[in-house]
């Protein structure tokens, strides 16, 4: 605690600072979360495999299949949100209009480990975050 005109300089904290925050950050072995939604698609029976297999191409977890009326079939699952960017216009083309989709938030997951590191990869800091 005492001052000293060599090491209490503003830049010497703020050093300090960064170190032991980075410090506490790796050791805390911290995970990157996503939002994961509940997604029901309605589609035409004909169109049933496509969707299911759209659905497990984005990471998609399909939970079930239920039959509606007029030859629709609702596929139900668990998503992660940014697999679903331009989803409506998939659909549109895969259904020719005819399928409806709706979601809402479920929770999050942990990111998987190679999507992490592309991110990481990907990331550029900005000239405040240094």
């Amino acid at each position: 605690g005492k001052f000293h005109a060599v090491d209490s300089k503003e830049v010497a904290f703020v050093s300090a600072g960064k170190k032991a925050f980075l410090d506490a950050i790796q050791k805390a072995n911290p995970v990157v979360l996503e939002p994961v939604v509940d997604i029901h698609v309605s589609v035409p029976q004909e169109n049933m495999g496509d969707i299911t297999g759209d659905l497990s191409s984005k990471r998609g977890r399909i939970s079930g299949t239920s039959t509606g009326s007029g030859g629709m079939l609702t596929v139900s699952g668990k998503v992660p949100l940014s697999e679903l960017d331009s989803y409506q216009s998939q659909l549109k083309s895969v259904t020719g209009g005819a399928g409806t989709y709706a979601m809402q938030f479920s929770h999050y997951d942990p990111v998987p480990p190679m999507i992490q590191k592309q991110l990481a990869a990907e990331y550029k800091p900005t000239a405040d975050e240094d």
